[in-house]
């Protein structure tokens, strides 16, 4: 007998650009980007500052246009459709923005409303959403007194009421101390895991990005000059295992050599 064909099919993917690329005044922010991200992965974006990291995030958004390139975010162009898109997705910025006069409830309902969720859902939504990120004790305390840790908990707090199908986190441990970031390290796991989101990482704290990120691009000067495994960029850098490096040093010898 034959062997039997195995009919591979190819995952498609979640996220997709092609040479995306943004001009600001004739200085090149991002520089022809093609890129995929597969259902369930987080893909850790790695530069140092000024690398182009939030621009091309903000092109998957649909806050900016690209000024080259195209880019498909589940399916839906984010220029033609960025009010499409801005529904399907979850953005946590660098800095977040809420309502100091408000508590953490008021500001999830408001939240919810704005998504368009019944008063039952959400009501259900934001108190597992509260317990989970640890704030169930705080939820009645007006944000305005909350630490930069707890903004960014309750950052995850409306990600999770929202439950978007790819959420965009954009450097969530910056100006955290050591517990805060710990804490803020095991929601961003847990988001992945139990709520089978696809994640899409920036940072610049390659420990983070390490522990969470199954795939990672390298972007310096607005070029993604490496993309893949742990295991695929110590390979291509140094012939080697990644177990015999640490991200940081992968990363040094592309940021080195770029």
């Amino acid at each position: 007998m034959g062997r039997a064909q195995v009919m591979v099919v190819e995952e498609k993917p979640i996220i997709e650009t092609e040479n995306l690329t943004k001009v600001y005044k004739g200085q090149v922010a991002v520089d022809h980007v093609t890129f995929k991200v597969f259902e369930g992965e987080v893909f850790g974006f790695l530069g140092p500052n000024g690398a182009g990291k939030t621009t091309l995030i903000l092109m998957l958004l649909g806050l900016t246009e690209p000024t080259e390139g195209t880019a498909r975010v589940l399916g839906v162009d984010p220029v033609r459709e960025s009010i499409k898109v801005k529904g399907l997705i979850g953005y946590m910025p660098e800095n977040m923005g809420f309502y100091n006069d408000l508590d953490a409830i008021q500001m999830l309902k408001f939240m919810a409303e704005l998504n368009g969720l019944s008063k039952h859902v959400a009501d259900e939504r934001i108190e597992k959403a509260l317990y989970t990120v640890g704030l169930e004790n705080e939820a009645r305390k007006k944000i305005g007194a909350y630490s930069r840790g707890m903004r960014q908990r309750l950052g995850l707090a409306e990600l999770i009421v929202k439950e978007p199908k790819v959420a965009f986190l954009d450097e969530p441990t910056l100006g955290l101390d050591p517990d805060a970031t710990n804490k803020m390290i095991e929601l961003i796991g847990n988001l992945s895991k139990d709520q089978r989101m696809t994640i899409i990482l920036c940072s610049h704290f390659l420990e983070m990005v390490q522990k969470l990120c199954s795939r990672m691009g390298i972007i310096i000067k607005g070029k993604m000059v490496a993309q893949g495994t742990m295991e695929t960029l110590a390979k291509e850098k140094f012939g080697v295992d990644s177990e015999e490096y640490t991200l940081e040093e992968i990363y040094m010898k592309y940021f080195q050599e770029a």
